[in-house]
């Protein structure tokens, strides 16, 4: 086996993206990842613990967001923090067609898909507990929290679909359907 090839964690991840596209999930074993990418499956749990972390090591957004609102000046409010934190992503972001397997892979195994909210969840009470460490109270926190992430998932999606999309232009225009629907007059009687 070709052992001085660079890279081991990224030829892992591609191949084993490559398997559960081919042959899925469920019917993939870390014996074929590790032979597809030319390495040895000790290498393999070197970097990773389990197939599924192929999907899930490596995500550095929750650290880049924290970082990032540290770095928002004081007394800026919760939601404008958020949105400055977010508009990082792309610097940790994998490559679109990395992420639109990963995305296809996770959609397709209900375990993945739950295991994904599990890391959303955690994603939101970091981000709720930085605000409050900004002296947000609670409730605001908790608030803007959730509508921050619903924002980035918007852009995120607009920002996948069309390779030509800025992620900062698809944030803000999230941002702007946001406030879009917050402002809407609510029906008489409600």
């Amino acid at each position: 086996m070709a052992r001085w090839e660079g890279d081991a964690r990224g030829r892992l991840e591609r191949a084993a993206l490559e398997l559960f596209d081919e042959q899925g999930y469920d019917r993939t074993t870390v014996a074929q990842i590790a032979r597809r990418a030319n390495l040895t499956e000790r290498s393999f749990y070197r970097w990773f613990t389990d197939k599924r972390e192929v999907l899930f090591a490596g995500d550095d957004l929750q650290e880049r967001f924290l970082a990032a609102m540290d770095a928002v000046p004081a007394g800026t409010g919760a939601l404008p923090a958020l949105l400055a934190a977010f508009a990082t992503a792309p610097e940790v972001f994998r490559p679109r067609d990395f992420l639109e397997k990963r995305a296809a892979v996770i959609a397709a195994n209900p375990p993945l898909r739950e295991r994904e909210l599990i890391k959303l969840v955690s994603l939101s009470e970091a981000l709720t507990a930085a605000l409050v460490r900004r002296g947000c109270d609670r409730r605001t926190a908790r608030l803007a929290t959730d509508a921050g992430l619903a924002v980035l998932r918007l852009a995120t999606e607009r920002w996948m679909a069309d390779e030509e999309t800025d992620f900062a232009e698809a944030l803000s225009a999230g941002a702007a359907d946001l406030l879009a629907v917050t402002t809407e007059a609510a029906p008489a009687g409600a």
